[in-house]
């Protein structure tokens, strides 16, 4: 009998040295991952080689801000694979507006959607948030950007001041390869911090090498 150990990430899980959580949708897989049943409790194994938070918890991070009941602004939704887990963790109470510019990705998003309730699919771009706020009707709690592109700082700026609570949270995936292959990713890193330090008090950050070269995953306090 695998033994599940609660972690200091609210919903998040331990077994058998893997993290996972609370499968929002029993029986039901969203990227081919594992499945475990504890005790009637299922639990969905979160792969830090497909998902960045995975990732950045694996390698050190302090907090992650997503919690039951939350409502998110997803940036670069992609298909849900990491959505997916953030869904898990805000439960039926909370809410994931998902924006995706690109089509396919977004047709393998809606099917996720449909099933687990919480998401709502925005096919939009991201540097554009008033073509979508006509759908984002409330404040919400946490903006979490992973967008590839050279003025990702830009586009998460721009979203934080329109649709983040002041005192919210934003998390950014910064990526140095799409931002500037030129220089050193932490040359990057450093600048990309620089500008974002104008707006945000920087509350953890870290590198999330081997699963995925040249990202920083910055988790950050909204001074707006």
């Amino acid at each position: 009998m695998p033994e599940v150990k609660k972690t200091k990430f609210y919903g998040v899980f331990k077994i058998k040295g893997k993290i996972s959580t609370i499968n929002l949708v029993p029986n039901q897989k969203v990227y081919g991952e594992e499945l475990i049943k504890e005790k009637s409790v299922e639990y969905r194994v979160w792969d830090f080689w497909r998902s960045k938070p995975a990732a950045a918890i694996k390698n050190g991070l302090k907090g992650l801000p997503i919690e039951d009941g939350i409502k998110v602004l997803y940036l670069g939704i992609a298909n849900g694979t990491t959505a997916s887990h953030f869904s898990d963790i805000i439960g039926k109470n909370g809410l994931i507006y998902g924006v995706e510019i690109s089509d396919r990705p977004f047709r393998e998003l809606i099917p996720t959607a449909e099933k687990r309730g919480n998401v709502i699919p925005i096919l939009a771009n991201a540097r554009k948030p008033e073509d979508y706020e006509n759908v984002v009707l409330s404040k919400v709690d946490v903006v979490y950007e992973d967008v590839a592109s050279d003025d990702q700082v830009q586009i998460m700026i721009r979203n934080c001041e329109k649709f983040l609570k002041p005192d919210g949270f934003a998390i950014i995936v910064i990526k140095s390869q799409s931002i500037d292959v030129t220089k050193h990713p932490r040359q990057v890193y450093k600048e990309c911090l620089q500008e974002l330090e104008k707006y945000f008090e920087i509350i953890d950050k870290v590198e999330l090498d081997p699963y995925e070269k040249f990202h920083l995953f910055v988790v950050m306090r909204w001074k707006g």
